[in-house]
């Protein structure tokens, strides 16, 4: 699909994902139209507003009257409303199963055929593998989380009707203008530039990993050559970066010395993702992402420096 005149819906697009894609989207030419309702009170996409390709709807992804609305005027649907991470659904259950699986209903509905889904799902539905054994999109999903079941199962949704792609997302890292501080990466990088320390728990557990840039620009992959790749669930991650806790925290101690690690023999994270994941699916698609763990160390430190200490810490 062409990115002449392809105009692009972003629901829940002002998030810590969106935030950067809507940017990389609009500076490809395509026209981004993003819907949100900017729950946490940000405002990160004030520097957008002045591109005329950019429009912003405030509101609930799953208003269907606002939804019908803006999906009639759409080429490319790009579901990112979610209620985000295990701890955040465990939280508001009826809220994340409305957002995260009705509202995905909603817009599968009311989209026509001809409309191209791209939708970003977790491969934390892999849940507990033994993080010995590839994980590739064959392999049985097995979430272990009402998050990793709502994204599971809207995933199962797309994939059962046409023109629809979804990519399963490794943890994302790097710096974006919603940040996000609880994500892997970034919370082990806070963790040594303001504490100077970190407990971790079952410190061999493994997942994958990816840089925000190089998530947005895989959309933008899909979206360029959806004929080849519709239909199909990809894996999207980083090849170099099916890491443990361990090595992970040993990589961002090589940028802080300083930063002391405490490995705890006993207790357990909430969190008991463990796989490694292959992303070759992905590769033969023509898309493979290319920045680094330590690229991703290097832009958090230079963020971390502008955004200083948590405003309700003391120190």
């Amino acid at each position: 699909m062409s990115n002449s005149n392809t105009r692009v819906l972003i629901t829940g697009g002002a998030g810590y994902l969106g935030s950067v894609m809507a940017e990389h989207l609009l500076d490809s030419g395509y026209t981004v139209t993003v819907l949100d309702k900017l729950l946490y009170g940000q405002t990160p996409q004030l520097h957008l507003c002045a591109n005329p390709l950019y429009d912003f709807v405030y509101g609930d992804a799953r208003d269907e009257r606002i939804l019908s609305g803006l999906i009639a005027k759409a080429d490319v649907l790009i579901p990112l409303a979610c209620i985000v991470g295990a701890p955040a659904c465990d939280r508001d259950p009826e809220l994340a199963t409305s957002v995260n699986l009705d509202a995905v209903k909603t817009l599968n509905r009311l989209r026509s055929v001809n409309q191209l889904v791209v939708y970003p799902t977790t491969n934390s539905g892999y849940g507990t593998s033994s993080g010995e054994v590839y994980c590739t999109e064959e392999t049985p999903l097995e979430p272990i989380s009402l998050y990793g079941s709502t994204k599971c199962a809207a995933e199962s949704e797309f994939l059962n009707s046409q023109n629809t792609i979804t990519l399963r997302l490794a943890t994302v890292f790097g710096c974006s203008p919603r940040m996000r501080l609880d994500l892997l990466v970034n919370h082990f990088v806070y963790a040594a530039f303001t504490d100077g320390y970190l407990v971790i728990f079952e410190k061999d557990f493994k997942r994958n990993y990816v840089h925000i840039r190089d998530v947005a620009d895989c959309f933008k992959h899909c979206i360029e050559n959806s004929p080849a790749m519709i239909g199909r669930p990809y894996n999207v991650g980083l090849d170099e970066a099916n890491l443990s806790k361990e090595e992970l925290a040993l990589a961002v101690k090589a940028h802080i010395p300083s930063f002391y690690i405490h490995f705890a023999p006993i207790g357990s994270d909430p969190d008991k993702r463990n796989y490694i994941v292959s992303n070759q699916r992905l590769r033969e698609a023509g898309f493979a992402a290319q920045r680094t763990i330590d690229d991703g160390i290097r832009e958090l430190l230079k963020g971390y420096r502008m955004l200083g200490r948590h405003p309700m810490k003391n120190v």
